[in-house]
């Protein structure tokens, strides 16, 4: 079948993240990214055939982005702490307001309960835990954390972090997710951080 011309994939799936973030699980429709971007219903449905072939799409694309901003921020910033922050911040960016947070919570759950979203979930946070852990370790071998700092371990604890902070902020309210999201990770560091 011929593909409309006229708008990206990725601008579309971009375009499904900012109405996932809107809308919720139950306002998500093709119709609704259909709009977003100026298109049709029905062309959003000859390329991705349906509501779950966008969402499939769109984690496929999330587990690519991965890859490409873990080597963009590295790439920005001297320090690995320093990208480590920024990369955090980065993973959450979407959700800049408690009910964007709640939204693609909602969202996540669900990737958890379908087997083949939660393989891509499963892909993603593999793929967080490992960025992490190289950044640790290179904190480590540069004398940011301490030597002989168990870099695995850390990073488990600052994916505790990034999943903790953003609950928490969703409900206290306090802030930006942001700056909290780099408070709560110096905090989790500060112990392994020459003094």
């Amino acid at each position: 079948m011929a593909r409309p011309r006229g708008v990206d994939d990725l601008v579309i799936l971009r375009a499904a993240t900012e109405v996932m973030g809107r809308v919720g699980p139950a306002g998500l429709t093709l119709a609704a990214v259909a709009r977003e971007v100026g298109l049709v219903a029905a062309t959003l449905t000859q390329r991705f055939g349906s509501k779950r072939g966008l969402l499939v799409a769109l984690a496929d694309r999330t587990v690519e982005d991965m890859g490409e901003s873990i080597t963009r921020v590295r790439a920005a910033h001297d320090g690995a702490l320093d990208a480590l922050a920024a990369l955090l911040v980065e993973w959450t960016g979407a959700m800049d307001t408690p009910q964007t947070f709640a939204n693609h919570l909602a969202f996540w759950c669900a990737d958890l309960g379908d087997p083949e979203l939660y393989e891509r979930a499963l892909t993603v946070h593999r793929a967080q835990a490992q960025a992490i852990v190289g950044l640790l370790t290179e904190a480590v071998g540069s004398g940011e954390l301490r030597p002989g700092t168990d870099a695995a371990a850390l990073a488990r604890t600052v994916q505790v972090v990034i999943a903790g902070t953003g609950v928490t902020w969703a409900v206290a309210r306090e802030g930006g997710l942001a700056q909290r999201l780099r408070q709560e990770l110096d905090t989790a560091l500060s112990p392994h951080v020459p003094t």
